[in-house]
Order: structure tokens, then sequence, then C-alpha cells
């Protein structure tokens, strides 16, 4: 089996695809090269502090900036440096670093290290979340980034994937054994065939996507079997007008030991235990003509399914002001929900201003 995945690469580049692309920011042009970021100060309150919190402050979510272009031929490279000291790590540090081959008609083909193409929200640009926080789910079960090399386009007309062989050991980190991570999702755009139905529908834009991510880090003594993971995951997106929904479902089965951490920025660590951990997220927002967008959130998270009165729930009540194409400002209000007692007092407030340069 420890060659099953090179046999698995293969056969995903013998589709046809066309290309899309995995970083936080659009990429270059022949005009040569392109400088490229965002930043993200922003205000935090937290009504009921814990003991390590402070309960206001200014601070920076991200601070990206780099570079993306084309060089002859049919190659295009895409770097960014995170510069957040708010971020894990000891910033700067490189957070994306791939090229991309483009010549073949059925492949792009990227090579370096980019986001764990697994789940709908952890593939969205950092720049265009509808809230300021990623999903509970989506930072505890998923990597950021990884090394790797990824094959992505379209299968057929409507249907895309993204398909990777990758360390799973996390950002700017070497494996630490011979078996590599097998990371893959799947994209439908499910509009054509919702036409087809005998009466009209108003939906004018529904995609559904799956996706599955599995491999094996290196136990902690000599004598330990290596720990295993897996994931499943399922989400959708339907819009009517100016009304948008989307959610997504992931399901994480850890063996001998499981990730804690690794989220957007975080550093994974690998503690001893196994588990099964699921959960789901559900964002609905609304347009208006005055490029304002009212945002409404609700999460849920298990992180172990064989035990009761664990859950974590959050909802998120936000508004998106648009200023310009370059410009935005976000307002939440998380209200968390536990379980378990005692439960934390850990409500946020968060005002965040962002803006793009590129």
């Amino acid at each position: 089996m420890r060659d099953s995945w090179l046999w698995l690469l293969i056969a995903m580049l013998l589709l046809p695809a066309a290309a899309f692309g995995q970083g936080c920011m659009g990429g270059g042009s022949e005009e040569g090269v392109n400088v490229v970021g965002f930043i993200q100060p922003q205000f935090e309150y937290y009504p009921n502090p814990d003991s390590d919190q402070e309960e206001l402050t200014f601070s920076f979510l991200r601070a990206r900036l780099g570079v993306v272009g084309d060089v002859p031929y049919d190659i295009s490279y895409y770097f960014v440096m995170e510069f957040s000291p708010f971020m894990a790590g000891e910033p700067p540090y490189m957070l994306d670093a791939f090229l991309t081959y483009t010549r073949l008609s059925y492949a792009n083909i990227s090579f370096g290290q980019f986001k764990h193409p697994f789940s709908m929200e952890r593939n969205t640009a950092c720049s265009g979340l509808h809230t300021i926080r990623r999903s509970m789910v989506v930072n505890k079960l998923v990597l950021d980034r990884d090394m790797g090399i990824m094959a992505l386009g379209s299968i057929t007309e409507g249907l895309d994937y993204r398909f990777a062989v990758m360390n799973g050991s996390g950002r700017n980190s070497r494996d630490d054994n011979k078996d590599k991570d097998i990371v893959g999702r799947v994209i439908y755009d499910a509009l054509p065939a919702l036409r087809l139905l005998p009466f009209p529908t108003p939906v004018e834009c529904l995609t559904l996507g799956a996706g599955f991510a599995s491999g094996s880090s290196k136990g902690e003594e000599e004598d330990d079997p290596d720990a295993t993971r897996t994931r499943y995951g399922g989400d959708f997106e339907v819009r009517y007008k100016d009304f948008l929904a989307q959610g997504e479902y992931i399901y994480g089965k850890d063996e001998g030991a499981h990730w804690e951490g690794g989220g957007c920025g975080g550093d994974p660590v690998l503690v001893e235990g196994s588990t099964e951990s699921d959960g789901f997220f559900v964002t609905m927002l609304y347009t208006t003509d005055w490029n304002l967008e009212p945002v409404l959130k609700y999460e849920r998270y298990d992180p172990d399914t064989e035990v009761e009165d664990d859950m974590w729930h959050s909802w998120t009540y936000g508004l998106n002001y648009f200023m310009n194409d370059w410009t935005r400002l976000q307002v939440n209000y998380i209200r968390k929900i536990e379980d378990f007692v005692p439960a934390y007092n850990n409500d946020q407030f968060l005002v965040q201003m962002q803006v793009k340069i590129q």
C-alpha cells in the first residue's frame, strides 16, 4: 500500500481538467511580477475574559505580502509571507510557496506548499471569508498548509477536482515517515441538473462538494505504532437572488494519536489517544443595495463522539460593509455555548478592517 498514492496520482492526471487556484489572493498576469497581499487590523472585546486573555485589545489577525506571476513557458509562481505577530509561529515565515505547470490541457500541476485541498471553507480565500473567524470544525480537523504535489482541474463540465499527495505534517515541516497523505475534493455544479426538473426553480447557483483525506504520522517512541487519521466531508452552497446559504459537515477519525490545532495560522501538535470527532456549520447572508451584508452563522463541534455532554456550539451575528473592491469592514458578535459544566464565558465581539494590496 505504500505505493498506492503514486498510482492514484497517475490516475487523476489522466482526467481532463480546467485550472483554478489555491492561494489566498488572485494570481499573476503576463505583465510580469505582481505584488499582492492584505492586512487585517482588528479590535477585540471579550465580555468575560479567561485569565490568559486581554479583555479589550487591538491586534492583527493577518498581515500578508507576496509576489505572483508567470514565467516562460506555462509556469506560474505564487509566494506569500505572513507578517502578523499574532499568528502562530515566529513571523515572518513562509505561508504559501508553489509553482504551477499550466501547459497540460487535462490538469494543472502545483508543487510546493499550499492550502490543504480539503474542505470548502479551508479553501475559501482568507480575504473572502463571510465571518472573521473560520469555523471550529475546520480549524480543529483540517490542516492549514502542507507541502506536496497537486493536480487540479475539471473531470468534465461542471465537475471540478483537486487531488494531492502531501507530507501530512503541516506548514514548513518535513515528513516524519515514508507514507504520504492522500487528500482530495470534488465540486459539482448542480444547477444544470436542477434546471432539468419539470417545474421552474428560482435558484441561481447550487454547488455540492465532497472531500477526503487520509494519512499517518510516526509514533512518539520507536515501538509506538504510527498514528493514522481519516477525514470525510461534504458541503453545499446555494444562491437565490441576493440571498446566499452555505454549509459543511466534516468527520474525523484518529487512531493512536491525533492532531490538536493546526487550523488557520496554527501549529499542529500530535497528542496520544484515539478519537472520533465531527462537526458542521451553516452560514446565511443577504447582500443589500447599500453594500451592507448581514450574516448569520451557526456551528457545532463534537471533539469526541463517544463522550456525552462535550459539544461546542457557536452563533455568529455579523455585518459586512464593502467600501470598495479592496476595502471591507466586518463586525461580528460570537455567542459560544458549551454542553459541559461549568461552561466557559468566552463570547467575543470583533471588528476588523481589511485592505487588499494587488
